[in-house]
């Protein structure tokens, strides 16, 4: 009797720890990294974004996570140093054993660190716009920013509305400013565009005066700058201080309230292709991202007493991209990323998604808008 007592009790007592173990291990977080430019000069890209993700994680887990288990979120700053982004992206592969990665956030340090994700057989789901990101397709590596060749597209076809048929560009020495320049020169012709000046700019320049001098005396219609904060506000300043009255365009590697910020009065007038998130509050009702946008930027605006951007929507975009395929695919590295491959008509901040075998952007020229500086503020082309 006794025997059968104790071996009841050491029953119950081994039946309670498997129990208990098997609630642990149930519990235990799906571990997300996260690469972003939180410091140095692409901060303006990956503060937000680094903001934007954790935002969205602890919401995520604070409706119960993901089937009952919450995402961690492990993030390293990249400080926008290709060398640091591959030593972060194999320490959040090898050391964190993530089952996915966002970012990183610029162009360099994406392409930097894709040989690494592809090695390692982790989806990646990068915050940056060059084209070669995902262009050609690799297996493992998705994106979120728009393609440099959709915002080209828009950019032109607003030239040929005006007649315009002859421009200088000016793009920033770095992967962002390479690929813009590449798609523009690409696509010129195309539209009916000659490329009457081609220069370049350093991304630590602090006065283009020289370049636009010669694109002054040129005869050119207009001027397109490529690249991101700060470089495009010294250009704007330098253009309104030498009196030129090209109508200047920017890319969307400026498209935020910092450039506004930075540029002063000297954007006043600019022109640029955006994501909707910057004007969302005076689109139709009857867009599809409407309701998303003006939810990211309330909630942005009450967490971080900030406006949330288009830059923080590529995160926003990241996190519930992953956040359906771990429904879906489960939360293996492999399952992630067959879900990924299959997301169709996703409607969040960057545009409407839909990811295939031949396309890892998964967007098309629509999620752009053309949007100019008023009033030191965004406002829609019409």
């Amino acid at each position: 009797m006794r025997t059968r007592f104790i071996t009841g009790i050491l029953s119950a007592v081994l039946l309670s720890v498997f129990l208990g173990s098997s609630l642990v291990l149930a519990a235990e977080p799906i571990k997300i990294g996260g690469l972003f430019s939180v410091t140095g000069p692409a901060s303006f890209l990956g503060e937000p974004e680094r903001n934007t993700a954790q935002m969205v994680v602890n919401e995520i887990n604070a409706a119960g996570g993901i089937k009952g288990r919450k995402l961690q979120l492990i993030a390293y700053d990249t400080q926008g140093d290709s060398t640091k982004a591959k030593e972060l992206v194999n320490k959040l592969i090898k050391n964190d054993k993530v089952v996915a990665i966002i970012g990183p956030s610029t162009t360099g340090d994406s392409m930097a660190v894709i040989g690494d994700v592809e090695r390692a057989g982790i989806p990646l789901i990068s915050c940056a716009a060059g084209n070669k990101i995902t262009d050609p397709v690799r297996k493992w590596v998705f994106k979120t920013a728009q393609n440099d060749v959709l915002a080209v597209e828009r950019i032109f076809e607003y030239l040929n509305k005006r007649k315009i048929s002859r421009v200088a560009i000016l793009t920033v020495s770095d992967g962002f400013g390479a690929s813009g320049r590449e798609q523009l020169k690409a696509n010129a012709a195309r539209h009916g565009i000659k490329i009457v000046v081609d220069d370049t700019y350093g991304p630590k320049d602090t006065d283009m005066t020289p370049q636009l001098t010669k694109i002054r005396s040129s005869q050119a219609q207009a001027i397109i700058c490529w690249g991101t904060n700060p470089g495009p506000a010294v250009i704007a300043r330098n253009v309104k201080q030498l009196g030129i009255k090209l109508p200047l365009f920017m890319s969307h590697g400026v498209s935020s309230k910092k450039f506004i910020e930075l540029a002063g009065d000297a954007a006043e007038g600019i022109i640029l292709p955006s994501g909707r998130v910057i004007v969302a509050d005076v689109l139709p009702h009857q867009d599809r991202q409407k309701k998303s946008l003006i939810s990211f930027v309330k909630d942005y605006q009450k967490h971080y007493r900030a406006e949330g951007d288009h830059f923080g929507g590529h995160a926003w975009d990241a996190i519930m991209l992953l956040k359906g395929a771990i429904e879906r695919g489960g939360a293996t590295p492999a399952g992630i990323r067959d879900a990924l491959e299959k997301t169709a008509n996703f409607a969040g901040i960057g545009g409407v998604f839909t990811f295939s075998r031949a396309d890892h952007a998964g967007l098309t020229k629509d999620a752009f808008v053309l949007v100019q500086v008023k009033k030191h503020d965004w406002t829609l082309v019409k």
